[in-house]
Formats: C-alpha cells, sequence, structure tokens
C-alpha cells in the first residue's frame, strides 16, 4: 500500500526518506512500517506541514494530517503491513527471527521497493531499533549510494521522519478499527483496548478469549511472553514428528512424538511431559489403518 501512479518528475532528482514503525509493542495486532519521501528540495516546505511524532498527536489530528499528504503531489509514501501471525511464525520458528531483525528486514524492503520504483533516493532517516551505529552500517552495506542517518527519537527530529510515524500510526490504526475476526465462535467480541500488554481491557480480552486446545485468535501475536499467563490451562498436544529417530537400545529405526512444549508452548505440566513416546505409541487411527509417513512420493 502506498502512493501509486506514475513516478513524478520531482523523484528523478535527489531525494529523502524517513522511516518509522508503529504497533512495535502490542500484543494484538500488525506492526506496520511506514515511509514518506520528497524531493530533498521540498525539506523547507515539509518542516512547515505540521508533521510531529504521531504519539504526540491525537486521532483526529493523525488522521486529517495522513488525507492531506495523501494528496500532497509532492509527497510520495509507503507501507509494510506485518500480520501478526507472521510476526509470532518468524519468532518461533527452529531458526528464529527476533523482532529487531523483522523490523530492519521491513525498513530495508521499504528503501528496496522505493528505489524500484525508480526515485533517487540519496538520504534516509530512520527511528532506530537497537544500537543506531550497528544498525546504520548494516543499512550503509546494503545501499552504498545512500547516506543514512540512524537516531533514537528520529520521528521527533527529522520531520520526514515525522512524517511517516503518521503514516505508520494511521494505517495500524485503521488496520485495527477494521480487522475482521476469522473465528466465528458466540462469544468473540472486540472491545480489546489498545492492544498493549498493560491495557486492563486488552488483558480481560485476551483470558476471555483463549482455547485450551487452539490457543487464541489470530489477532494476537501469541510469541509475546504476555501470552503464557494465559497458557496454563492449556491441554497437552502430542503429534508424530516427521523424522525417524535411531532407537539405540534395540538398534531400530522408531518414530518419535514431539510435544508442543518442546518447540516454546507451555501449558499445564504432567508427570510424563518430558517422555516422549515412541513407535508403539502412535495413535490408534494411524496404526489401525497403517499409515506411514511419506518423505517422498
Amino acid at each position: 500500500m502506498g502512493s501509486l501512479g506514475q513516478l513524478p518528475v520531482w523523484a528523478s532528482k535527489p531525494c529523502i526518506m524517513g522511516i518509522d514503525e508503529a504497533g512495535r509493542g502490542p500484543v494484538l495486532g500488525p506492526m506496520v512500517y511506514g515511509c514518506l519521501y520528497c524531493a530533498r528540495s521540498y525539506q523547507t516546505t515539509l518542516s512547515t506541514l505540521q508533521f510531529a511524532d504521531s504519539k504526540t498527536l491525537k486521532e483526529e489530528k493523525r488522521e486529517e494530517l495522513f488525507e492531506e499528504l495523501k494528496t500532497n503531489k509532492s509527497i510520495g509514501w509507503a507501507v509494510d503491513v506485518i500480520d501478526p501471525r507472521d510476526l509470532s511464525a518468524k519468532m518461533l520458528k527452529k531458526n528464529k527471527i527476533n523482532l529487531n531483525e523483522i523490523s530492519h528486514n521491513s525498513a530495508i524492503g521499504l528503501v528496496r521497493k522505493t528505489l524500484e520504483l525508480g526515485v533517487l533516493l540519496t538520504e534516509v532517516y530512520v527511528d532506530t531499533v537497537g544500537d543506531p551505529e550497528k544498525y546504520r552500517v548494516k543499512l550503509s552495506e546494503i545501499f552504498p549510494a545512500i547516506k543514512f542517518v540512524v537516531a533514537k527519537k528520529a520521528d521527533s527530529l527529522y520531520p520526514v521522519v515525522s512524517g511517516a510515524s503518521i503514516v505508520a500510526k494511521v494505517t495500524r490504526d485503521r488496520a485495527l478499527r477494521d480487522w475482521v475476526l476469522d473465528e466465528t465462535a458466540e462469544n468473540m467480541q472486540r472491545n480489546f483496548g489498545s492492544g498493549y500488554p498493560g491495557d486492563p481491557e486488552t488483558k480481560a480480552w485476551l483470558d476471555n478469549h483463549k482455547h485450551a486446545v487452539f490457543g487464541f485468535p489470530t489477532l494476537v501475536r501469541f510469541s509475546w511472553g504476555t501470552c503464557n499467563a494465559y497458557s496454563k490451562d492449556n491441554v497437552e498436544v502430542v503429534w508424530e514428528s516427521d523424522t525417524n529417530d535411531d532407537d539405540e537400545s534395540n538398534g531400530r529405526a522408531c518414530k518419535r512424538q514431539v510435544k508442543l512444549t518442546n518447540i516454546g508452548f507451555t501449558g499445564v505440566k504432567r508427570k510424563s511431559e518430558d517422555i516422549e513416546s515412541n513407535g508403539k505409541g502412535r495413535c490408534k487411527f494411524f496404526q489401525a489403518r497403517k499409515l506411514e509417513l511419506l518423505s517422498q512420493f
């Protein structure tokens, strides 16, 4: 999502870009990275457009400024909306990707896509994630022709980042407001508050929307530590692994079953929690039908 259409004339001249995010901390909804770019010669005018760190502006003012910048022909913008399921999947998979790396990849993607459009980016200002200097070096190595300025609170220091902050914040707010819950249980409701872990309304919503087997609705970033407190009543789920392990005791290969607790999910601890079943413990459904896992056809 972003400004579309024919590439404006000013985009072929030296341009600056600002990058910022919204929704890094909440346990609900997407994280959004936004960018705003314009001709370097437009910087003075940009500073008069009342852009500021989106967190310091009321929602009505953010919406007003966003609608204004969307119609401004001297400004381009784009967003990367990262689904909560994608966030959790990346953070919990075998080769984990932490939130900082996800954030860096999103910012890098916005720069790359803007360059692919034909915009002549010469300077990019970024609100830092992690150590500013290490982040700057990382970006400079990927895009050596661009000057990067990476700083804490960049959204309050540089108008171009303030504009990006508004783009990201309004996009996330609208995504959360218009979110269509995939789940159809009768007790589903949308009064989930701000989505931040410390919000009492969010806490109450999480407590009322957990399921002992299926976990949380897809709106929830289930990899967040906040969710662990609501998982104490979860049932133990066991399934057959996709690989064979050698049973050294009898020299034959057997199937082992993997528990959710082994890959990061927590629940009620049982005496047998750390005991993995061998092939004899396979589900009777599979045994009766003599079904085996196939690695190739």
